[in-house]
């Protein structure tokens, strides 16, 4: 029985209304309804699993996220993780969560990853790790891409976190699943994904129907749309 993860989603839903964020989901028909499956999204804001989330709920289900082990170690959103039944990840024994998020995917959850390991600050998708690859190879369920934007706005990495900031669109897009071919190594298969999550990325900051009010305001978007967020050679650095 779930007795902490439906009470937060409606607290989240709550500050949403309150704050009047405009979220739009597509692509919620290609969740599937029932057995598991691999989520991998972007990572632009701090945020983004909140979103990631959402994005599940048209097809009524719950994502357990691969999340880093200090934040189940915190004294208040520990307590919460774990309640979840999200997966603790040390990055210093990562085998362990490995196989416990294959464990969730053979009981027929969604687990959530950020393959990009770290926030993107250039706002584009960064070099991506094979785990998730790995994963739904191993656990023969679907490798599902998803891109988020929007939340960055509200707290992202080397800027002040502004989370009562009102009005905020938000879109939030999930494509089909990947195919996983006979004998397609994880280095393909992730490849497969940076291109998948490129495109859903693309689409979505194109449609995005907020402008900076500003040249001080253009921190938000990447440098190849005009904004002031470093190019990805020198985020990397």
């Amino acid at each position: 029985m779930e007795l902490v993860y439906p009470p937060v989603v409606a607290l989240a839903k709550t500050m949403f209304r309150a704050l009047d964020l405009k979220i739009v989901v597509e692509g919620a028909e290609h969740i599937p309804s029932t057995g598991g499956a691999v989520l991998a999204s972007n990572h632009s804001s701090y945020l983004d699993f909140i979103f990631c989330g959402f994005g599940t709920q048209p097809a009524k289900r719950l994502v357990r996220f691969m999340a880093k082990k200090q934040v189940f170690d915190h004294r208040i959103s520990g307590p919460l993780m774990r309640g979840m039944r999200h997966i603790p990840v040390d990055r210093r024994a990562g085998t362990a969560a490995f196989r416990e998020a294959i464990t969730s995917l053979q009981n027929g959850e969604i687990v959530g990853v950020f393959p990009e390991a770290t926030i993107s600050e250039s706002f584009t998708v960064k070099e991506l790790k094979t785990g998730a690859a790995r994963m739904a190879r191993e656990a023969d369920v679907p490798l599902i891409p998803m891109a988020v934007w929007g939340p960055h706005r509200l707290w992202t990495k080397g800027r002040k976190k502004e989370l009562t900031k009102r009005h905020v669109p938000v879109i939030i897009k999930i494509g089909e699943a990947i195919q996983l071919p006979e004998g397609a190594t994880p280095e393909a298969i992730t490849a497969t994904l940076k291109q998948r999550l490129s495109v859903l990325l693309d689409e979505v900051q194109q449609a995005y129907p907020d402008k900076p009010a500003g040249d001080d305001d253009r921190w938000w978007l990447p440098a190849h749309l005009g904004g002031t967020a470093p190019l990805p050679q020198a985020a990397a650095v």
